[in-house]
């Protein structure tokens, strides 16, 4: 778990150990209540019309309505004994609009009615026109057409909140019993599940119902050296993924040998923590790294976070322009090095796109939460900087004429903007297996899983640990280390990008729980690799005494 992940599960009371922020207003339900049909498709949109009228009545010139439905269950184990089970449900009314050239927003739980709807527009119109007096220059909303009744769903082959609860503890456990017989002292397992029913509707004529789903089943395990009194971890390898239960039923076909297992479109939870127990015990016996510069060889469930933190956050266009400074800062790529149209970002092999469109990924929808429909975009092409990430409102500044559908809220009672999308690295065009990069290899570090990481208020110097880490000498893996962590900057490091492996092996990782803005919001979002390589990185020894 890295270190954003564990500082939104910080913080808890006992009953709710482990748990992430939830949605507003969420009340704990029985297992059964989160399998009941909510409402049918027709009365989402009478409820919505009603409000969408109130608004225009009450002179908005555009107003958007996200009914939402939000079901979210947690299992949680600690060696042989389960610590919580949490179904929780939240269901409410959010109402955005544009008034006297000014955003307004009001929210109303458990909405039932028209009269309902229509005091929730009401309300939002009336802070809209407040909010006008202080206003220095009316939005500029960029166009978007209508798409009528549409819908979409995850492409799920099985729900995970139609698995019964034992089922799911009798996993946990199991993979708890693996992990204490092949070493472990102590091992922690979770199992995150999250559906939202997200009906949205608009003046300019979408009714998207959309039907989302996420799983991440999650470990750690903890390795205590007895005669030292020391201990030693390994996480989970495990990625998030927009997927159902099925992404824990995994075809033995679709496995790739060798040091880590390929953890993409399906999961062996049993398998990754017998071998993190081993691992976790070998750790203790692990030599050292010595200080200076590697070559490093960078495994997808590593990269994943390097490219969330260098590349994700400062690409966001309002850390961009200033206007987003929450959980570290704005950004270096400022718009002046994007007008130059010559920026380098990184080496020409690095092209790194975003994309709300990808099958299986978190951050797949069909569309935004202001009726946009997803899309893929580049934003770093053959190493420039070509663009940013941006919404209906900021679009202008960057001389687009549509937004790029990155816009979303983590609840109906919360005001969308603009989230990250998937960013991802893309695949190298030239055949080159993981095996073959190493091969090339003189002197450098194979790193495997995400660990703690460090990055400033700009976006740009940095320092990322890991889970494992193997010494490569003349092209050959020649044992265990530990005590690592690379430091550079971000044009710096993906200037070092000398080679990426191919589209075999393309692998998701990322965060369940990423965090923004000021009341805080918390997304999903994957990102997507192939193994990497960075020429002459430092990396130093984080055991070492000052």
């Amino acid at each position: 778990m890295n270190r954003r992940d564990f500082n939104q599960l910080l913080g808890m009371g006992t009953a709710g150990i482990l748990l992430p922020s939830l949605p507003a207003f969420s009340r704990t339900v029985s297992p059964e209540a989160l399998l009941e049909v909510g409402m049918d498709v027709a009365q989402k949109k009478r409820l919505a019309d009603a409000a969408l009228n109130a608004a225009k009545s009450k002179g908005a010139t555009y107003s958007d309505v996200r009914i939402g439905r939000y079901l979210n269950q947690f299992v949680i184990t600690r060696e042989d004994k389960v610590q919580n089970i949490v179904n929780t449900e939240s269901y409410g009314v959010g109402v955005r609009v544009i008034a006297d050239g000014c955003w307004g927003f009001a929210a109303v739980v458990d909405a039932k009615n028209e009269a309902d709807m229509a005091r929730a527009a009401e309300k939002a119109v009336s802070i809209a026109k407040a909010n006008a007096r202080l206003m220095k220059e009316p939005v500029q909303l960029a166009p978007q057409k209508g798409y009528g009744e549409v819908s979409w769903k995850a492409p799920i082959k099985r729900n995970a909140f139609e698995v019964p609860i034992q089922e799911k503890v009798d996993l946990l456990l199991s993979v708890n019993s693996a992990a204490l017989q092949n070493g472990a002292n102590y091992v922690n397992s979770v199992m995150f599940m999250v559906n939202e029913q997200k009906y949205f509707a608009s003046t300019d004529g979408t009714y998207a119902d959309q039907d989302i789903h996420r799983i991440w089943p999650n470990f750690t395990v903890t390795a205590i050296d007895p005669k030292t009194g020391k201990f030693e971890t390994r996480n989970t390898l495990s990625s998030p993924m927009g997927m159902g239960y099925d992404y824990l039923q995994v075809n033995p076909a679709d496995k790739v040998t060798g040091i880590t297992t390929r953890y993409n479109m399906g999961y062996d939870m049993l398998e990754d923590v017998t071998a993190a127990a081993k691992q976790a015990r070998a750790k203790h016996s692990a030599k050292s790294v010595e200080a200076g510069k590697y070559d490093l060889v960078l495994d997808p469930s590593h990269l994943w976070l390097t490219i969330h933190e260098s590349v994700g956050h400062p690409l966001e266009l309002d850390r961009v322009l200033g206007y987003e400074a929450n959980f570290a800062g704005t950004s270096f790529a400022t718009l002046d090095k994007w007008q130059s149209k010559n920026f380098n970002y990184g080496s020409k092999q690095v092209n790194l796109i975003a994309d709300k469109t990808q099958v299986g990924s978190l951050g797949a929808v069909g569309y935004d939460d202001e009726g946009v429909k997803t899309k893929k975009w580049d934003l770093v092409k053959e190493g420039t900087l070509v663009n940013y990430q941006a919404i209906r409102d900021q679009v202008h500044i960057i001389g687009e004429k549509e937004s790029q559908g990155c816009c979303y809220a983590d609840s109906w009672s919360s005001v969308q903007f603009q989230r990250m999308a998937n960013v991802s690295l893309a695949a190298g065009k030239t055949p080159l297996s993981v095996q073959e990069m190493i091969k090339d290899v003189k002197k450098g570090i194979y790193i495997i899983g995400d660990g703690s990481f460090s990055i400033d208020q700009q976006r740009y110097n940095f320092q990322f640990g890991g889970q494992l880490f193997y010494e490569i000498k003349d092209g050959q893996i020649t044992g265990m280390l530990k005590d690592v962590a690379y430091q550079s900057n971000t044009q710096e490091f993906w200037n070092s990008c000398a080679q990426v492996c191919d589209e075999r092996d393309y692998r998701l990782g990322g965060s369940f729980f990423d965090g923004k803005g000021q009341p805080s919001q918390s997304s999903a979002v994957s990102h997507g690799s192939s193994t990497a390589r960075f020429n002459g990185v430092n990396v130093i020894n984080t055991a070492r005494k000052i």
